[in-house]
């Protein structure tokens, strides 16, 4: 039951001994099949229920009881008047960050003999019955996989998650089984729409989680693929030719970003899981990869390779991509600030604005996304930027990313203010100040779309091809 609109996506995990602070980090981007399915930004308080209460998806009419205590959590749902949805990925109150979903696809042999369950968890509710209840990554791996374990999945998906010591991924590739792994603090991964975890040790249960039932699955089917040791990628993915032009190049391309000593096919099938970088990974760097579109080689579907080339391989960044964010927690600092949540609304030339977690609200302009375009709304002004850049993407390429690097570097140095200052704040003063801070953060960013919206707009009006040069007499 994957839901056509939001099943493309492409995701960076990396352990705390492999970034420049020593942070973790996880990221994606968050991509549909269709242009347009507007996103916003929410905070969910914290609550305690009188009872339990049973939720209900409105996409498949999966059911589960929820546990009364909820803890508070970011989160970016489609816009929706009705209910929320797919909230794609958000940091709670324990520090504990979720991102939902990686779609990947199960082969024929293994989905044979386990089918996906029409009426399984799925996409657009997991980061809502999960994220709210966890208290660590290990444990969000456990919450979800006894869910799919219980009650089936929908469908095949990767998710991500993190707190300040550990960074998880796991892959649901049936209707009943999954396995995680631990990506090792001085690793990262790059994962695009196949599964990608490779040699799973179900004796290490400090490094992979799995289905109780994986390893008697694997022997009762006769599944493994020729080797001693179980690997979960040859025996549960998929490896077609559509793979390999819509979603090992995206791997490869991050790979040589981080590591671009290492000679591979960006056709290859053996592209490695998990990757040490040849130096350290900071929030930019991901930012690159999501964003990037084979920049510097024959495949830039901006570029100047050939016609061939240019349309050979899918991008990582698209212009149907909605939302791309970075979840960061950082070490060595109190918890009240620990959670940053970059955001970048509406694909390619958005900026990455960081929200800290520990919110009550954020600004109307990120809450509030109305169906039709409107230049009040983050997702609808950032949406426009694209529309002018690419058919002169060249001539405006600099300014673009001039003023991507002014408002990251901005954004740095207002962080280190900002944390100075939340540490001498009481808990509710911290929670205030951050919130402020957080919505001055977004403004900055609107303030500075307005102007290079305004300013390409007037220079685009000059490149028009419908001109002519006459003799100035005539």
């Amino acid at each position: 039951m994957k839901n056509n609109s939001h099943a493309a996506c492409t995701t960076v995990l990396v352990g705390k001994g492999a970034t420049l602070d020593g942070s973790t980090m996880i990221a994606r981007n968050g991509d549909s099949y269709e242009v347009l399915v507007p996103k916003k930004v929410v905070v969910h308080e914290h609550q305690v229920l009188e009872k339990e209460e049973t939720y209900v998806s409105p996409s498949n009419r999966f059911t589960i009881t929820l546990p009364k205590e909820r803890y508070r959590y970011t989160a970016i749902p489609d816009r929706e008047d009705r209910y929320v949805t797919f909230e794609d990925a958000g940091i709670n109150e324990k520090n504990v960050g979720m991102s939902a979903t990686e779609s990947i696809y199960g082969n024929p042999r293994v989905l044979g003999y386990d089918p996906l369950v029409e009426n399984g968890i799925a996409e657009d509710c997991m980061v809502t019955v999960v994220l709210p209840y966890i208290h660590s990554a290990r444990e969000g791996v456990l919450r979800l996989g006894a869910i799919v374990e219980k009650y089936g999945a929908a469908e095949s998906n990767g998710v991500l998650f993190s707190d300040k010591d550990e960074v998880w991924y796991m892959e649901i590739v049936t209707g009943h089984l999954w396995a995680a792994q631990r990506i090792p603090d001085e690793c990262y991964a790059v994962v695009a729409n196949q599964s990608a975890i490779q040699e799973i040790d179900p004796n290490e249960k400090e490094h992979f989680l799995m289905a109780s039932g994986l390893v008697d699955f694997i022997e009762q089917h006769h599944l493994n693929t020729g080797s001693d040791t179980i690997n979960f990628r040859n025996i549960f993915g998929r490896q077609n030719v559509f793979d390999r032009h819509y979603n090992t190049p995206r791997v490869w391309y991050g790979q040589k970003y981080l590591n671009p000593e290492e000679e591979q096919d960006p056709q290859s099938n053996q592209l490695p899981f998990l990757r040490k970088a040849n130096r350290k990974i900071g929030v930019d760097d991901i930012a690159y990869i999501l964003d990037s579109h084979y920049q510097e080689t024959p495949y830039d579907p901006l570029g100047s390779g050939s016609e061939a080339e240019r349309n050979l391989f899918r991008a990582i960044s698209l212009n149907r991509t909605q939302d791309s964010h970075v979840l960061q927690i950082r070490p060595d600092v109190p918890d009240a600030i620990a959670g940053i949540q970059w955001i970048a609304l509406a694909g390619t030339f958005s900026p990455y604005v960081p929200f800290y977690t520990n919110i009550t609200s954020v600004p109307e302009s990120y809450a509030v996304t109305p169906l039709k375009l409107s230049l009040s709304s983050a997702y609808w002004l950032y949406k426009t930027i694209p529309v002018i850049v690419e058919p002169h993407y060249h001539a405006f390429l600099k300014q673009v990313l001039d003023y991507k690097e002014q408002l990251f570097s901005s954004y740095l140095g207002t962080l280190v203010e900002a944390d100075e200052q939340a540490r001498t704040l009481n808990e509710q003063e911290s929670t205030d100040f951050l919130t402020k801070v957080t919505a001055e953060n977004a403004e900055r960013a609107l303030e500075a779309t307005r102007k290079l919206l305004q300013d390409l707009t007037t220079q685009a009006m000059s490149l028009s091809k419908l001109t002519f040069n006459m003799d100035k007499n005539l």
